[in-house]
This record gives C-alpha cells, structure tokens and sequence, in this order.
C-alpha cells in the first residue's frame, strides 16, 4: 500500500483503537486532539491495549514497544502535513465533523485521502464541504476497534473509485474485513442494530420485563453475545440518541423516533460505560 503515514482526528475510544490498530500493522500515525491530556489518556488505553496482549501471549513485548514508537500525538493539525490518509474520529456532531474536515484540507497535499468514521451521518454531505470531495469517504469501523474484524467502507455520491480501492487495501492491511456499503442513514449494521436496540428501551420505557430480563430474553432466545441494553451503554446512550435522530430525519418515518426514556437518559447524563451509570451501574453516578 502506498499510504504509510495515518493521521486520526481525535483520541477518544475510537480514535485511540484506529490508532493502535495502523501502528500494529507497521503504519506510522499521528493523533491529533484538542488537548495533550486527551492525547496522554488515549495513549495510555493504548499501551494498556498492547499490554494486556502481551499478558495473554499474543503480541511480542518487542513489537509492543515498537507499536508504542510509531504512534506520535499532537494538537497541531499542522503534523498532518505528510499524511497519506487521515481518518476524523470524532464525536458524531454533523457541524464539528464538517469544521474538522475543512481544516484537514487546508493541511494535507492533494493525494490525500479524508475518510470519516461517522456511523451514521452522511458520507456525501461531508464531502460537498471539501474542494476535493473524490477523495472523501466513510470508514466505519467497529468499537472495540482491536476486536471488531469489520470495516463499514461508505462511498458518498462524490467518492471516485480511486478513493474507494485505496480504502479496501487500508482495511486489509490493518487486519479488518471491509464491505462497500452505499449512503444511506445508519448505512447497513447501525441500520438493523440500532433500532432493535431503541425498540429494548421501548420495551424497558413501557414495563414489560427488567433490563436484566431483557438482555437475558435476547441472549438466550436469540443467541446474542451481548444484551441490546448492555450494548446501548456500551455504545454510549448520546451516540444512540444521535444515531436515531438521524434515521428519524433522515427517513421521515416515525418508527424511527429515538424512545422518550433514551432522551431523558441521556438528558440526566447517564450514558452508559463512560459515565459509570445507564442502563446498568458500573460504579459512577
């Protein structure tokens, strides 16, 4: 592949694990965020990462170091100079998304390639904010990104074809598995998960059984890993709300309406894992 520089927009859970899985593959990458302290967190859920592979036997102590070496971390978009690719990781907020995406072109030459890794916001909308939209595309990949094999390749109206078979090799080199999906609210995972997931919290809002008693119903009866509540605060309660208020514009259809209980979740700022309270308790608020 010709591309051996990655720059990542953003060190939060996803960033940080588009991050480590470049560096694993032998990519040099740079991660940009608003704040050094943002960068030391991601850096260190990355050496964390890499360590517990090691524990588990899975990854030489040797490459470990060196995939720590090849990460580089910056708040200067300035370092994105000489990237072959740059991929916005950002929190998924249509406006902060396309204000990145225009300050990514001023920076990197014309070859680049811009790639957004939205989950739900669409691919031909980002890329009509950029003087070169061929080059923009969607990767969405799949959180825990480390685990997750499956790699969401999103061509918008504008992508060129050029841009897309890049984007298929980038997917192979770093270990996922793509498919080429078209524009379209949600595209296609989001699509199917998210509103079985929204349809739970129906059922939760509504009395019919207890969280616990929900996800049991749907891991044993239909032989989920995981129940679609537990995956919710996973996922975090504000990006579902995001998400379905996407479908829900997007499609003009009210069997997309995000549930009342997800928005005052979300309003009292229960949002799952990274809140410590949602669904269930992990020990926060």
């Amino acid at each position: 592949m010709s591309i051996q520089h990655v720059a990542v927009i953003g060190a939060g859970t996803m960033g940080n694990g588009i991050a480590q899985v470049c560096a694993l593959a032998g990519l040099d990458v740079t991660m940009v965020d608003v704040s050094t302290a943002a960068l030391e967190r991601g850096r260190s859920t990355i050496a964390s990462s890499l360590d517990r592979l090691v524990q588990k036997e899975k990854l030489q102590p040797a490459r470990r170091n060196e995939t720590l070496q090849r990460i580089h971390t910056s708040t200067a978009y300035q370092e994105l100079k000489s990237a072959g690719l740059v991929v916005e990781a950002a929190t998924e907020n249509l406006e902060l998304k396309l204000r990145i995406l225009r300050e990514i072109e001023t920076v990197v030459s014309e070859e680049a390639v811009i790639a957004s890794n939205t989950s739900s916001i669409s691919i031909t909308q980002l890329a009509a904010v950029l003087t070169r939209p061929g080059r923009c595309i969607g990767m969405h990949f799949f959180n825990p990104v480390p685990v997750m094999s499956l790699l969401e390749v999103i061509r918008g109206l504008q992508t060129s074809d050029t841009t897309h078979a890049l984007a298929l090799e980038f997917a192979r080199v770093v270990g996922k598995t793509p498919i080429t999906v078209r524009n379209s609210p949600g595209f296609v995972v989001n699509r199917i998960l998210c509103p079985m997931i929204n349809e739970a919290i129906f059922v939760l809002q509504e009395g019919l059984a207890t969280a616990e008693e929900i996800d049991a119903g749907m891991k044993l009866g239909c032989n989920h890993p995981i129940g679609p509540l537990a995956l919710a605060d996973m996922i975090g309660l504000d990006t579902m709300l995001a998400v379905m208020r996407v479908f829900h514009e997007g499609f003009a259809d009210p069997k997309y309406r995000p549930a009342l209980l997800l928005k005052e979740m979300v309003d009292a700022g229960r949002l799952g894992r990274k809140t410590g309270q949602g669904f269930y308790s992990y020990g926060g608020r």
